[in-house]
């Protein structure tokens, strides 16, 4: 993974706080299965200490991803609109022709969850509202066909 990590301020904590959980509570957990699993003795048929290394790689990999993330991030200002839709932009929007009024935060790949109102910048749904403005439509290609949206609101 390279280039820059955009995050909220929200999505930067979160990160932090799992990096740090890792680090310090399940690199500890990991090591004391494996000192366990030695201990059985015979290595070559020990199903415990097989599956210990592997959870111990992905702990590692992880910590290697988070720490490789937070240093090449940069804070999304989620406070600042000019009324442009841009990375940290809170958008109302409303599907042609529906009554519901849809509510998203533009965030960078590693934040985005839809179902919580966070889409991706890259998304075809991100990349079709940055640098629009309010009262602006846009359209979008989906499984179901082409959606259009009216952009109610940027904040």
């Amino acid at each position: 993974m390279t280039g820059i990590t955009y995050l909220t301020p929200d999505g930067m904590k979160k990160l932090e706080e799992e990096l740090q959980h890792l680090v310090t509570v399940r690199r500890q957990e990991v090591a004391d299965r494996l000192h366990e699993a030695v201990e059985e003795g015979e290595l070559t048929e020990n199903a415990e200490y097989e599956s210990a290394k592997t959870e111990q790689a992905f702990v590692e990999g992880r910590i290697m991803e988070l720490e490789m993330m937070l240093a090449n991030s940069e804070l999304i200002d989620t406070n600042s609109s000019d009324g442009t839709v841009q990375l940290g932009s809170k958008v109302s929007l409303q599907e042609v022709g529906d009554d519901d009024v849809e509510i998203y935060r533009i965030v960078g790949p590693v934040e985005a969850n839809p179902l919580q109102g966070l889409i991706s910048n890259v998304s075809p749904m991100g990349k079709a509202l940055i640098g629009k403005k309010a009262k602006a439509k846009i359209t979008i290609a989906a499984p179901v066909g082409q959606l259009t949206f009216k952009i109610l609101e940027v904040s």
